[in-house]
């Protein structure tokens, strides 16, 4: 398999884009746990809401149970203490809706920062990557062929090279018709060195 050309200009073009797509993703990664970290660092106020609340909620139950003692109004007052650790609850619980709500904004934020970049990655960086590995591992398995190989590379050529290339080479694609070696080998060579690989 052919995953890199063989002419060093091309090579480095490659393995510049391929350094480009691996810092991007791991930018990506990088930003996403930091965006994590910093937005899970809200839910600070929801932990102390909940904190405030079991403690409000601990102390107004405490209270009430010691009301209960009392002769007389005991248990008014036990009653109106219990209201109060109610009131307690419904504190702690908006805490925990808080501490939900960051929760899931840190995983959704996380998600998106990590899967857009890396889905950019997917559609435009390695697709390409793929197909000139398709294309120069069947160059490279033509040209060892011989012959045989050159002659398809040069036909292939005559499909890809740019038309103004081929305006200024119309003898050399007439000496492919009539099997000239040496038409063929230039030919062959145009293809090659389009996928940035040698000639021989």
């Amino acid at each position: 398999m052919k995953v890199y050309a063989e002419r060093p200009d091309r090579a480095l073009r490659q393995l510049v884009a391929d350094a480009a797509a691996v810092a991007v993703a791991a930018l990506a990664v990088w930003f996403a746990v930091t965006a994590r970290e910093t937005i899970l660092a809200l839910r600070a106020p929801g932990d102390r809401l909940m904190d405030a609340g079991t403690a409000l909620q601990g102390t107004f139950n405490t209270a009430a149970d010691k009301a209960d003692s009392i002769p007389l109004v005991g248990d008014s007052v036990a009653e109106a203490l219990r209201s109060g650790a109610s009131a307690g609850a419904r504190v702690s619980e908006a805490g925990w809706r808080q501490i939900q709500a960051v929760e899931e904004l840190a995983y959704w934020s996380t998600a998106v920062l990590v899967v857009v970049p890396l889905a950019f990655l997917l559609v435009t960086w390695l697709p390409l990557r793929v197909r000139y590995t398709r294309q120069a591992t069947g160059a490279v398995r033509l040209r060892a062929l011989g012959d045989p190989g050159l002659d398809l590379l040069a036909a292939r050529a005559l499909s890809t090279q740019p038309l103004t290339r081929l305006a200024g080479a119309g003898a050399v694609a007439e000496g492919w018709r009539s099997g000239d070696p040496a038409a063929v080998r230039a030919l062959a060579g145009l293809e090659l060195r389009r996928l940035g690989l040698r000639e021989t």
